[in-house]
């Protein structure tokens, strides 16, 4: 519990039965956090086993992709504060204390891993693909350029913390089953009034296994052209459910 708020943290797996354990135990280790959910995605390993066996609540999601898992996660699990992370061992579970900090002052808290100074030998992190989530980022920044003036330079990092309140008001707007959710998320956030900062975290080599979005060049390209159309979809065509009424304080 954060200041008499329960927290929640969803992780979404496919595949992940070499580091899932050891990142709930992790996790677990963090006193603010009251339960954690792992969405079983299609996995054809053990993970939802060593995840249970870890002390996480398993939950399953037949659509496959990143987003579908994370909505799913996210829809199931009850606290007032939900945190996202991954499976694979590549953030610290010690950040979620600056995410949950800076939920003070805002309803969404979005990692970065793009600061040179946070990211560990061997992290997935090369130049191409650190400078293409930046120039993502700041073509996301400048379209909300007006009215919110957000600043960003990651649209790919999993690693946030939002409110329950800020999860309804944009759930009925996202919709990306991929990786794309992430970046739809933010300016699903962005429409909705919601009062979004990013905050650099610790980004680490993976533990085991390998990206599922960002292990070749093709697969990098593919994920920057969803995010993209996806970024100026949620601009120039916004949904029509889009909540626009300001986050009341």
């Amino acid at each position: 519990m954060y200041r008499d708020r329960t927290v929640s943290l969803v992780i979404p797996a496919y595949n992940e039965e070499e580091t899932i354990a050891d990142v709930v135990t992790e996790f677990r280790s963090v006193p603010h956090i009251d339960e954690i959910v792992v969405v079983d995605n299609n996995c054809r390993d053990r993970t939802a086993e060593r995840a249970r066996e870890a002390g996480a609540r398993v939950v399953t999601e037949s659509k496959p992709g990143y987003g579908s898992a994370l909505l799913r996660g996210m829809t199931e699990a009850v606290g007032d504060i939900l945190v996202l992370t991954e499976a694979d061992g590549s953030f610290a579970a010690r950040d979620t204390e600056k995410l949950l900090a800076y939920l003070n002052d805002a309803d969404m808290v979005m990692g970065t891993r793009t600061t040179r100074q946070m990211v560990e030998q061997g992290a997935n992190m090369d130049f191409l693909l650190r400078w293409g989530n930046v120039f993502m980022a700041k073509y996301l920044q400048l379209l909300w350029l007006r009215p919110s003036e957000p600043r960003f330079t990651d649209v790919g990092c999993t690693f946030r913390a939002l409110s329950r309140d800020t999860f309804e008001a944009i759930r009925p707007l996202v919709q990306m089953p991929g990786p794309a959710f992430s970046p739809e998320m933010m300016c699903a956030a962005l429409r909705a009034r919601r009062r979004v900062i990013e905050i650099p975290v610790t980004y680490r080599q993976r533990a085991g296994g390998e990206s599922k979005h960002s292990d070749s060049f093709s697969r990098q390209a593919r994920t920057a052209w969803a995010m993209f159309k996806t970024i100026c979809r949620m601009r120039i065509w916004p949904p029509r459910t889009a909540a626009t009424a300001p986050t009341p304080r």
